[in-house]
């Protein structure tokens, strides 16, 4: 089954192969701190995301996540705040 855009003109890229953004280009796309950035799209559907929990205890450490966010997420993203 192929995906197709809303105007089927061209086919839509499949999920995995369209663009992935980090936090960091998302940012610097619009113009907003990277802590902003990660807010926003830490609990968006299809937002790739992994890494360790912050482990508590004697020996404490960070938690580290890494975000991608795919093109078609940040777009549906843009245009909900833009709607707002």
């Amino acid at each position: 089954m192929e995906h197709t855009t809303r105007n089927e003109q061209q086919p839509a890229l499949a999920p995995a192969l369209e663009k992935h953004y980090s936090v960091g280009e998302i940012a610097e796309l619009w113009g907003i701190s990277d802590n902003t950035a990660r807010k926003l799209f830490a609990d968006e559907p299809g937002v790739l995301s992994w890494g360790s929990e912050e482990k508590m205890g004697r020996y404490r450490s960070r938690g580290y996540r890494s975000i991608r966010v795919p093109e078609s997420v940040m777009i549906r993203v843009h245009r909900r705040l833009r709607a707002s």
